[in-house]
């Protein structure tokens, strides 16, 4: 889907074989992907009339999402300004965590704009 092939994420037995996990893991790109989806699980903007993506200030991967790993997010609005016109931005921190691992898989910074 990434269009990575990079073999840690395609090729199983050189994963396995050479690879720092012992294992094939999700590309990053993948895993930030999934944020959108979580965004509307975790954070009901429907009272507005008009939102859109403004991009990410921050994104990192302290630790990788191992294939077959289960992912879960969290969310919390750390900013809301004004714009004037109607609008606000509104910054929003995402961690995305597998199952049975200590380091978050994906930590983004995102912005979106809503018109009030």
């Amino acid at each position: 889907m990434t269009g990575d092939r990079n073999w840690i994420h395609v090729d199983v037995e050189r994963a396995r074989r050479e690879g720092p996990y012992g294992e094939t893991i999700a590309h990053g790109n993948l895993t930030l992907s999934l944020v959108d989806g979580f965004r509307d699980e975790l954070l009901s903007l429907r009272e507005y009339p008009l939102g859109i993506n403004y991009g990410y200030d921050r994104v990192r991967w302290p630790a990788p999402v191992r294939a077959g790993s289960r992912v879960r997010a969290t969310a919390e609005i750390t900013a809301v300004d004004p714009l004037g016109d109607g609008w606000c931005s509104v910054a929003q921190r995402f961690v995305v965590e597998c199952e049975a691992q200590a380091k978050p898989a994906c930590v983004a910074d995102s912005l979106i704009r809503v018109r009030l």
